[in-house]
């Protein structure tokens, strides 16, 4: 039987830091390697898209600010990069990153093409596209109209999966596609990081995130004031938004001494092999790419028991989850981990068993490699 022929693959997901464009750039890495053309379309190249790799394309949206426009607008001038790229490349699939400008502009972009140029779409839903647009009457619509256009919808967990369906009374099937991370070498030893921010005996503790309101960092803070004096950790925050909104929080819980915040990290890797715990407190997630990473270098997280999260970690075996908004619930979670090394070292090998064994590469792209190939085909038959 002849081998499939390689693909060509479009993908657009917002560059900058977070999930969704962590994912959707490792996907398109992983993709290429596996032989297949990828075209990253944005208004800016992916943080962790590297330079130079072969089948790797990207090609920048440029958005003009007309007098015209109270606001610039970024999804038609989006929509009609979509369709050169599709034209000029002979794209075969379009994979979208959140539905809102994203699914919206490619379905727009295909409209602009011939019978027989226009490629698949496949969108990825990550998160607030369904939980907190998918509410709004300006936005919900519009969703449900891109996901009804999209050749197959697919969403990162089996929670948002539900809620899509309950939010936006999606009927059409939905594939869960579970989000992975396939760690690089760290460029610094964990004994050289943990000097860099100044530890001794204190376990470190971890966070890294967008800080985006879902986030909840006023409750990380709080959490972390209520970590009584005898059980000594830092808290390094990894920055991929403004923290100066929370500077004065951290005055106010007395955390100078404590917390450290370092921004923009792109070698995460370094960082994740030297913490002990991850503390993440978020009121809504899908998923939460952060915990995964942890996972893969034996770091337990404690975390809220929301959204997606429990299809990450299994709590009691590889971290530990608390109910959201219990503070001292939190507090208490990190002392106890703080006080039992050996029991942390053991659920850190439980979570970087279950990481490498659930959510990594050679188990979550070829299922992305199936259904491209599924709705290409499907599509095929409808032509004919």
């Amino acid at each position: 039987m002849a081998t499939a022929r390689p693909l060509k693959i479009g993908i657009t997901c917002y560059p900058s830091v977070g999930g969704s464009g962590i994912l959707a750039t490792a996907l398109g890495e992983e993709l290429a390697k596996r032989g297949h053309e990828i075209h990253f379309i944005s208004y800016g190249r992916p943080i962790r898209l590297p330079e130079g790799a072969p089948r790797i394309f990207f090609h920048p949206v440029v958005i003009n600010d007309y007098g015209l426009f109270k606001y610039p607008d970024y999804t038609l001038p989006l929509s009609v990069k979509m369709a050169e790229v599709s034209r000029d490349h002979g794209l075969d699939v379009l994979h979208v990153h959140y539905a809102v400008p994203h699914a919206t502009a490619a379905v727009l972009a295909r409209s602009m093409l011939p019978l027989g140029k226009k490629p698949v779409l496949v969108t990825t839903l990550h998160g607030t596209d369904t939980t907190l647009l998918g509410r709004d009457p300006g936005y919900g619509p519009a969703i449900s109209h891109a996901l009804a256009c999209s050749d197959a919808v697919t969403t990162v967990s089996e929670y948002l999966r539900q809620e899509t369906e309950r939010l936006l009374a999606v009927a059409r099937p939905i594939d869960v596609i579970h989000n992975f991370f396939e760690p690089k070498q760290p460029t610094r030893s964990r004994a050289a990081v943990r000097r860099e921010l100044g530890l001794g005996r204190e376990a470190l503790v971890l966070h890294a995130s967008n800080l985006r309101a879902p986030k909840r960092i006023d409750l990380l803070l709080e959490a972390a004031s209520r970590v009584r004096p005898d059980y000594p950790f830092k808290l390094v925050i990894l920055a991929g938004g403004d923290f100066a909104p929370f500077e004065e929080d951290v005055r106010r819980l007395g955390l100078a001494d404590r917390v450290i915040v370092r921004q923009n990290v792109t070698a995460m890797e370094d960082y994740l092999q030297a913490a002990d715990l991850g503390l993440f407190t978020s009121e809504s997630e899908s998923f939460c790419l952060s915990i995964l990473e942890a996972m893969n270098f034996g770091c337990p997280s404690v975390a809220t028991a929301v959204g997606g999260i429990p299809e990450v970690m299994v709590s009691g075996k590889s971290g530990l989850l608390v109910p959201f908004g219990d503070a001292d619930g939190l507090a208490r979670a990190v002392e106890s981990m703080i006080a039992d090394p050996a029991r942390r070292r053991a659920m850190g090998r439980a979570a970087k068993t279950r990481a490498r064994t659930l959510f990594t590469a050679a188990k979550i792209v070829p299922r992305y490699e199936a259904l491209y190939r599924r709705v290409c085909a499907a599509a095929l038959a409808g032509c004919e």
